[in-house]
């Protein structure tokens, strides 16, 4: 069966919540005219983005870490309670990597800043609507870095933090040899498509495996998922 074309295919629905109007106003913009993309609701807060999107259940939705009301670390929580949950997609500045990280452990997809140029904005909800992490170049590796550092520092106060973090065995051990190849190239960052180059195998396979790897490894998402393969060492 070959793929539908895109105009025959749901359009991504997505949720915008962010305190100033006009950056919301500018990605609705953005949005609007990107083909397969249908923004559904809007919020100021986010108390009022977690009931907008349990009215209008968006497949994406895009929420900035400092709102008011409730802030987007606590809106996460909240928005992936939601069933069926949406890929929550967090909007930020290059000063927020600290909450990013508390973000990322909470469950979210990743991450975007704000000054993103429209074609990245296009494909990051895109990429969040197929299951692929959302991880903006410019502070991925600070991030990945500071997760790291946090595990370290865990290590520190209750385990000698010298060499990989070990978790429990059975974890790792659960995995199948394709499946540990899988965490290995989500742990280099690679999305779905390019993780079946690597492989051999189809895209639907691929959000097999990873969906596999996530139960097996008890990691709420892509980006945990990939913090674990390198404090366990499987990149090295």
């Amino acid at each position: 069966m070959t793929d539908l074309p895109t105009s025959d295919r749901r359009p991504i629905r997505v949720l915008l919540a962010d305190d100033e109007e006009l950056v919301r106003h500018g990605v609705r913009l953005i949005l609007r005219h990107a083909e397969g993309i249908e923004v559904v609701g809007e919020a100021a807060n986010g108390e009022e983005a977690v009931r907008v999107a349990g009215e209008t259940r968006p497949d994406v939705a895009l929420i900035d870490i400092r709102m008011p009301v409730l802030d987007g670390l606590a809106t996460i929580e909240r928005l992936l309670d939601l069933r069926p949950r949406p890929q929550v997609v967090m909007l930020t500045t290059f000063g927020d990597e600290q909450n990013v990280t508390r973000a990322l452990r909470s469950g979210a997809t990743g991450f975007l800043l704000k000054d993103e140029g429209p074609q990245e904005l296009v494909s990051a909800v895109r990429a969040a609507a197929a299951g692929d992490a959302v991880l903006s170049p410019k502070v991925t590796r600070t991030v990945i870095e500071r997760m790291l550092d946090g595990d370290a520092g865990r290590g520190r106060q209750g385990a000698p933090a010298s060499g990989p973090v070990p978790v429990p065995g059975q974890r790792l051990a659960a995995l199948t040899g394709r499946e540990r190849d899988v965490l290995v190239l989500l742990g280099q960052g690679l999305a779905n498509a390019e993780i079946g180059r690597q492989l051999g195998i189809g895209v639907g396979t691929v959000k097999t495996h990873v969906s596999a790897v996530l139960v097996k490894t008890g990691t709420d998402s892509r980006v945990q998922a990939a913090v674990l393969a390198h404090r366990t060492g499987l990149l090295s």
